[in-house]
């Protein structure tokens, strides 16, 4: 029961953003999680780390596939569990072009995402 409510985590994440359905996200994520990336500086070429939090993805999920193109029809959304122990899960999400590696953890009988770590592929 508790893998089924892990992987209803990590598609929650990504299927808000397919659906264009930010309650789907709400659910998913704890107030708290925080999503992190490398990016470069194109003058520099310097890497640094940046940070999102919740309510940027809650508004991302409003709007970013609001014309249903930024997918493809039958997008990729595979949910690889790296590790579950207890009240804490490791699972790896593998998107069309991208790849989230998530943690999951179950507070008061509840599995919500809050570390997610991506990058493009």
């Amino acid at each position: 029961q508790d893998s089924v409510a892990i992987q209803q985590v990590a598609l929650d994440y990504i299927e808000s953003q397919h659906k264009v359905n930010p309650k789907l996200f709400k659910r998913a994520a704890h107030p708290r999680m925080v999503k992190r990336t490398f990016s470069k500086n194109k003058k520099t070429g310097k890497e640094y780390l940046g940070e999102t939090f919740r309510d940027a993805m809650i508004l991302l999920a409003e709007t970013y596939n609001i014309k249903g193109d930024r997918f493809p029809k039958n997008p990729k959304k595979e949910v690889v569990f790296l590790d579950v122990y207890d009240k804490t899960a490791s699972v790896k999400l593998i998107a069309d072009d991208w790849i989230d590696y998530m943690h999951i953890v179950k507070l008061n009988d509840k599995w919500q995402l809050v570390n997610v770590l991506w990058q493009y592929k």
